[in-house]
């Protein structure tokens, strides 16, 4: 195989070999001349056994230096036309199997499998392909110019790290590296960890033991509507109150934190778009199956289901592309290329958590030396139009810096650990949403993961119950669901109810998706976005921060429903407490 212009995009070529000195070129003398010109007779010079070993020792440096030269341009070179192989067989063995073969659990024959297929066709439609794909990221940063963005942010924080250092020293006269905003947020940890067990296997055990229930019932006897009514009931009850209510009275009754509370609620959210989505693959597949009597049942095995719960995706298939199913050759291949890179497959995911604590610890400085000192002052002054405005373009800096940090920390770093746990091979958690010159491929972009599941499960799902009449109304769920859904986790989490996200959501969110849509291309187009998207984030931390110390310093003892509703923020002037 030969790296040439054109055969492989991938490749580089060689460096070229640097023009070394010739022997009769060195300081610019003939062998038989001397310093000052004269020669000698016989061809002989002074001091000859001196210069004979000068010359033999730059003959070996030569040869040296040319052996270094050789030698890295052959390893870019092989470097360079492995991984090209690679790559190319990976796409060819994405593309040959783009819908694996469900596990089941009695083996079928080959008639079987090829009606299960057909089956699976006709009722999962044109549902998400998971292939063998790395995260963006991961790309840009073999870039050296990208990864020079990440040194800078990098370097970011340690400028917060020495600056917060140097003023605490200075008021308190000492070095202060206590972290009392961290430890607070994530209060009541031991709790946190005994109600997320709790959660999952209440998940692990409910909705699969239901389904397994269901599907025996439905295949061996003939369909009892009744029997099928009673469980989807049972199903939607535990989706209501055992993973719904119960979770939220917990972290509500013991008043979590801001951080604790986010993890609780968060996870709750996941695990029932999970639970959902199981039920939600499988179930069409037994109603297909049933008019066929000669397949047995098809019943996901509980460790598929178990990985699933794990998986970096809301959306279940029984197999997954695996970068332990590759073939033979390619894995070979890669144990080489491997044994040349510091990081393995333990390596890496240590790495992305440290990254995760890191960018946690980045969050933490930026409340620290951006909103706190900020929202502190401004909670206690008088509404004022002016310094509203102020407050707005204040918060855009700390709200982009917040924005940034968790689509790194969780979309990317995250997502990558577990990835690289269970050796998920398809790791397209999101796109490029930075070149973005619209909100609805913002919005598509943002967060693959989730967008999955709202496209598959609720647009879709709406456009078939109207068979593809009303794509509008479509759109409109999605964005209700998504507003809904986030609103109540930021309102449980804070703990008042503040519908800034909502209405920037549902009205802001709504107009932008439609006039800023697909058709806006060009470099302003992207401005006009990312313009958007600063003043958004910048409304959100300043409405929201100024409602926080609201409810710390103007607190009412028994709120009636009315009050619960309205701002704190609104009518809490704290210069008469001073």
């Amino acid at each position: 195989m030969k790296c040439e212009d054109g055969q492989f995009s991938h490749c580089r070529r060689s460096p070229q070999m640097p023009a070394f000195p010739e022997q009769n070129d060195m300081g610019g003398k003939g062998i038989g001349e001397t310093s000052n010109g004269e020669t000698h007779c016989n061809g002989e010079i002074h001091n000859n056994g001196k210069m004979e070993s000068e010359q033999l020792l730059s003959k070996k440096l030569q040869l040296k230096r040319k052996a270094e030269h050789l030698k890295s341009g052959l390893m870019k070179q092989f470097d360079c036309q492995v991984l090209e192989f690679m790559d190319s067989l990976i796409e060819e063995s994405a593309s040959l199997e783009p819908a694996p073969v469900p596990a089941v659990f009695s083996p079928l024959s080959d008639k079987e499998q090829s009606k299960l297929r057909h089956l699976q066709g006709s009722t999962q439609g044109h549902g998400k392909q998971f292939v063998v794909r790395r995260s963006l990221l991961d790309e840009l940063f073999e870039v050296n110019h990208i990864r020079t963005i990440y040194h800078m942010f990098i370097a970011l924080l340690i400028l917060f790290i020495i600056s917060t250092l140097v003023v605490d020293f200075i008021d308190e006269g000492r070095l202060v590296l206590d972290f009392d905003l961290l430890v607070y947020v994530f209060g009541q940890f031991p709790l946190v960890v005994i109600t997320w067990i709790c959660m999952f296997l209440s998940v692990l055990v409910v909705p699969y033991s239901l389904f397994h229930s269901w599907a025996s019932h439905y295949h061996e006897s003939s369909p009892s509507s009744a029997h099928s009514l009673l469980l989807g009931s049972l199903f939607l009850l535990y989706q209501g109150l055992g993973l719904g209510f119960l979770p939220t009275f917990v972290v509500v009754r013991n008043g979590f934190p801001p951080a604790s509370c986010f993890i609780i609620i968060l996870e709750q959210v996941r695990l029932m778009m999970k639970a959902y989505s199981f039920i939600r693959e499988n179930v069409p597949k037994v109603l297909a199956l049933a008019k066929d009597k000669s397949i047995s049942t098809v019943i996901p095995q509980l460790s598929n289901y178990i990985y699933f719960l794990f998986a970096p995706t809301l959306i279940y298939r029984d197999k997954y592309p695996s970068e332990i199913s590759v073939g033979c050759c390619i894995q070979l291949v890669s144990k080489l290329i491997e044994s040349s890179t510091p990081e393995d497959q333990f390596e890496r995911p240590f790495s992305l958590s440290f990254q995760v604590l890191g960018c946690l610890f980045y969050a933490y400085y930026v409340f620290v030396r951006l909103c706190i000192p900020q929202f502190r002052s401004i909670s206690r002054q008088l509404f004022d139009p002016r310094a509203m405005v102020l407050c707005v373009f204040n918060s855009i800096l700390p709200g982009v810096l917040v924005l940034f940090l968790a689509f790194f920390a969780f979309l990317h770093c995250w997502l990558n650990a577990f990835a690289e746990m269970l050796r998920f091979a398809d790791r397209m958690f999101y796109k490029d949403w930075w070149n973005s010159t619209s909100f609805a491929n913002y919005y598509r972009t943002w967060n693959v993961v989730v967008h999955d599941w709202l496209y598959y499960y609720v647009y879709c799902d709406f456009l078939w119950m109207s068979r593809k009449r009303f794509r509008a109304g479509g759109m409109f769920l999605v964005f209700t669901v998504s507003a809904v859904v986030h609103e109540y986790i930021l309102a449980i989490c804070f703990g008042f109810f503040y519908p800034v996200l909502f209405c920037l959501f549902m009205c802001f969110g709504m107009v932008f998706n439609f006039v800023l849509h697909d058709r806006r291309k060009g470099p302003i187009w992207n401005v006009i976005m990312w313009t958007a998207l600063f003043l958004g984030q910048g409304v959100i931390i300043c409405l929201y921060s100024q409602e926080w110390y609201a409810q710390r310093y103007c607190p009412v003892e028994e709120p009636s429903f009315l009050q619960l509703l309205k701002p704190r923020s609104w009518s809490c002037h704290l210069m008469e407490f001073q």
